[in-house]
Formats: structure tokens, C-alpha cells, sequence
């Protein structure tokens, strides 16, 4: 028997640390918009980081919505992660 596929699903935040008291929930969907949200960040080169049972929790909020504080410590592991990886393109292309 085949595995059903479960629908793909997004969730992007944004936070500026200057400009946002906590991260914002920016964009959010299922299949296709999920896929739209996938493939905008893959365009600007924006760093990716899968947890679904995060997105399970997150895609539930409007756009908009700050994240509630139950989630603060996950999101700044993300965060921490993403900074890193950000950190790590920048010393590549300096050695280019």
C-alpha cells in the first residue's frame, strides 16, 4: 500500500531586533502557498530550517500574530541556527 503524502506546509518569520519586540508570523499555508513560501525563500537565499511540529503550532496564527511566549525558547534556537548559517555564507563569499 502507498503511503498517503501529507500536504505540505510553511511558516516564515521575521525578526529584526531593532525594529520587533518578538518574531511575527509573516506568511503561512498549506500546499501550494506552502510551496510559494518554500520557493520565495530558496529565491532570496533566505535560510530554511524544518520543524514540524513547530509549524504545526505556528501555522495556526494569523499573519501578523507575534509568536506567544510558549514558543520563545524553540524559536530562539531557530534563530540562533539561522544566524549562524548566515554568518557561515558570509565567510564563503569573502573567500571567493
Amino acid at each position: 500500500m502507498e503511503e498517503e503524502r501529507q500536504e505540505k506546509k510553511a511558516v516564515a518569520l521575521r525578526y529584526n531586533m531593532e525594529e520587533d519586540a518578538v518574531p511575527k508570523v509573516i506568511a503561512a499555508g498549506k500546499g501550494a502557498v506552502a510551496e510559494n513560501i518554500l520557493k520565495a525563500a530558496e529565491e532570496n537565499e533566505i535560510v530554511i530550517h524544518q520543524n514540524d511540529k513547530l509549524v504545526k503550532e505556528l501555522i495556526q496564527f494569523k499573519v501578523g500574530t507575534e509568536i506567544p511566549q510558549e514558543l520563545y525558547e524553540v524559536v530562539a534556537q531557530i534563530l540562533v541556527y539561522v544566524e549562524a548559517m548566515d554568518k557561515e555564507k558570509s565567510l564563503k563569499l569573502k573567500d571567493i
